[in-house]
């Protein structure tokens, strides 16, 4: 598969098979995507790769800190306060199209926060990649991040894994850092799902739509 292909195939999956991923696989993706580039080569990535009984534990933590006080907030702002539009049209749409795989109505308010609950177990995916930033950083290092994050999901898909990547998982940071031994000084950006796509799955089957490149570029000569 070349990389226009990976960038294709690349895609948030939310549903898994109960079939674990090899530790040498996860480290040849990690042994690709560090070559992403940075910004004075600073890398400054920190990954931690969370499976088996620590990850369903961790999962376990979070849930139950989400039923019993809700989101606690993140250690940034991934998403602005008050969406304005394109964005939040799209937002919408987006939602739209996950809870119309899953057959799930607008008022069925059970079904869908047992849809959202299943962000804080990575949709059972057997292995979690927390993501972590030294917090003396600025945002250019964010920029390099996301370059590294990318160059993770399409490793994997060359592996014939998938991923989701979460902003989710960030939403409890104290409760991560501290079952994960990462301090204080320490950002955690987000988490990403690892594992192998169940293709049966219903929510697997949509594929959510890109502008095209004539409404969102400028040509100047």
């Amino acid at each position: 598969m070349n990389v226009l292909e990976a960038l294709k195939a690349r895609k948030s999956t939310r549903a898994f098979l109960d079939k674990p991923v090899a530790r040498e696989c996860i480290v040849r993706i990690l042994e690709v995507a560090r070559h992403a580039p940075s910004g004075g080569n600073a890398q400054p990535w920190q990954v931690a790769v969370v499976s088996g009984e620590k990850k369903e534990a961790l999962a376990r933590a979070t849930e139950a800190a989400f039923r019993q006080d809700g989101v606690s907030g993140m250690d940034y702002n991934y998403y602005p306060l008050e969406w304005q539009e394109p964005y939040k049209g799209r937002r919408i749409a987006c939602g739209i199209q996950l809870y119309e795989s899953l057959h799930i109505g607008r008022k069925d308010k059970a079904r869908r926060l047992e849809q959202w609950v299943a962000n804080y177990r990575a949709f059972d995916a057997p292995v979690v990649l927390f993501f972590f930033l030294d917090n003396s950083l600025e945002k250019g290092s964010y920029l390099d991040f996301g370059m590294f994050l990318q160059s993770v999901m399409l490793a994997a898909v060359e592996e014939g894994l998938a991923t989701c990547p979460q902003a989710a998982l960030g939403q409890f940071a104290p409760l991560v850092k501290e079952a994960l031994g990462y301090g204080p000084g320490t950002v955690l950006l987000c988490g990403m799902a690892l594992g192998y796509e169940d293709k049966d799955a219903a929510v697997n089957s949509y594929r959510t739509p890109r502008e095209e490149v004539e409404s969102f570029t400028r040509f100047f000569s």
